[in-house]
């Protein structure tokens, strides 16, 4: 019975945070008609950074020592630019396609950790990575193939790949409080290094539009690390695709996009093969997913 409650808790939490991320996928659209991408990014780390820092600090500095400064960095780095890349499609693309390259990471999940871990890939894994591909054509194939920006938000899905893989590295040695410590402050940065040449003064509704950006991405990760905490990963990971159906009502509302059956084919097959993909990898422990 209590598992069962956990489940259906779990389940709340991630779709509430996908709800979270889409709305932000939602903002970032409309931001990015007036905002560069530069400008965007760096919020959404510095607001994240001053909603987590007191909670991060709350037991002091004597856990934040590392010995693996390098993997902090590494993690920072592809973060951060997954997020680029993902703030691109979504001022690019259709909102739904957009959030749905972002869903791409657990493709290249199993390719990331094979070739830096050395770990062998499970035969599910070895399933989901074609299928995975096969379902990005068929969502890409009513914009003529790879485009440019299509190409982006595939680079986003595999430096995110790069970065959860980075995370699982990093949980031999660190606790997931230094873990996301390091990643905020690193991502701000990080992150204000082309802000220095992309920098101007917001305007009204835009200060607005940055501040949501920064406040439901973080609410977000927060919804889903404690949705991960409430149940297994292979039994809430399908409800992360939730941001899909959310992110499309968003565009069919606010930029009266539609949805074509090339797309609902090729987001099953994504959905498909990220399923597969989790559940052939070994079992992640709670810190890695809080984390994540």
């Amino acid at each position: 019975m209590l598992y069962r409650q956990n489940l259906f808790q779990g389940a709340v939490l991630i779709v509430a945070s996908e709800f979270m991320f889409a709305s932000m996928g939602a903002a970032v659209k409309a931001a990015s008609m007036t905002l560069p991408n530069e400008m965007l990014v760096f919020m959404r780390n510095l607001v994240g950074l001053a909603i987590l820092l007191p909670l991060l600090l709350h037991g002091g500095l004597s856990g934040l020592a590392t010995r693996v400064p390098h993997l902090h960095l590494l993690r920072s780095l592809a973060g951060v630019s997954a997020m680029y890349c993902f703030f691109y499609a979504l001022a690019n693309l259709p909102l739904a396609d957009g959030m749905l390259l972002k869903m791409t990471a657990p493709i290249f999940i199993p390719l990331v950790v094979w070739f830096w871990l050395r770990e062998e890939l499970s035969p599910m894994a070895l399933v989901a990575v074609p299928v995975g591909f096969i379902g990005v054509a068929l969502v890409l194939r009513p914009e003529g193939g790879l485009t440019f920006v299509a190409l982006v938000g595939l680079a986003g899905g595999m430096l995110a790949a790069v970065a959860k893989t980075t995370v699982r590295r990093l949980t031999r040695t660190e606790p997931a409080t230094r873990i996301v410590f390091y990643f905020a402050v690193l991502g701000v940065l990080v992150s204000a290094v082309p802000l220095s040449w992309a920098w101007r003064m917001p305007e009204g509704q835009e200060w607005g539009l940055l501040l949501f950006v920064g406040a439901a991405g973080t609410a977000g990760q927060f919804l889903l690390t404690r949705g991960y905490a409430a149940a297994p990963a292979a039994r809430v990971g399908p409800f992360t695709y939730f941001s899909v159906i959310f992110a499309a009502l968003y565009g069919y509302l606010f930029w009266s996009e539609g949805l074509t059956l090339w797309f609902v084919s090729g987001a099953l097959l994504i959905a498909l093969a990220g399923l597969l993909a989790l559940r052939g990898r070994p079992k992640p422990a709670a810190v890695a997913q809080a984390a994540e």
